[in-house]
């Protein structure tokens, strides 16, 4: 998969009460597990009053890891139908916090279902969503004799030239979509007759 759906920017969304309980939605574009603990630390220190703190959250290109907690709910009253909404709109690389301040009356597992469900679904309804392109770096090592070649294939493929160096030769990093990486490679072999050096760095970039 060369690209994935995601939220575009953290936004917080508050449902209307629910029998006197509050729920406010937070949904945060996270990368990885260490910005997933950040936001959680960081949502749980802002809501320290409150009841509970419930989260879930879709990880990776290929939508492959996910987790959720309860919190301290019911057992899969909260992380789960929270979990269910964000694959129902086939995002990844999503967290979702739902926080709780209980009102004084027990809702019931699908009294709960219902809340932690709808406060993520209507948070997902009103955050703008975003198609991420998955870009591969890629570091061109050449001769100045070949500058004319190589920025003749960047114009060409209109690609964004991240990093340049001059030294000896030239060494810039470009990002090219994944889905394109082995016809630039082969374009960048042909275009220099195989005097520029193509190495693909490790991980990549999104954009």
């Amino acid at each position: 998969m060369a690209e994935f759906r995601t939220v575009a920017a953290e936004i917080r969304h508050e449902i209307d009460k629910v029998k006197g309980s509050r729920f406010l939605a937070t949904l945060v574009p996270v990368q990885d597990e260490a910005e997933i603990d950040a936001a959680l630390s960081r949502i749980r220190a802002e809501f320290r009053d409150a009841t509970h703190n419930c989260w879930a959250w879709r990880l990776g290109r290929d939508s492959e890891r996910f987790r959720y907690s309860d919190d301290g709910e019911p057992s899969g009253s909260a992380g789960r139908p929270m979990l269910q909404q964000i694959d129902g709109r086939g995002l990844t690389n999503v967290l979702a916090i739902v926080t709780r301040f209980y009102g004084g009356t027990k809702l019931g597992v699908g009294g709960l279902v219902r809340a932690y469900g709808q406060a993520t679904s209507d948070a997902l309804d009103h955050a703008e969503i975003a198609t991420v392109r998955i870009r591969t770096r890629i570091e061109i090592t050449y001769g100045y004799d070949l500058s004319n070649a190589i920025q003749s294939l960047i114009a060409a493929t209109d690609l964004e030239v991240v990093t340049s160096e001059y030294g000896s030769n030239i060494r810039i990093e470009v990002l090219v979509p994944e889905e394109n990486v082995n016809a630039f490679l082969d374009d960048l072999r042909d275009r220099t007759a195989d005097r520029a050096i193509g190495r693909i760095l490790d991980g990549g970039a999104t954009s």
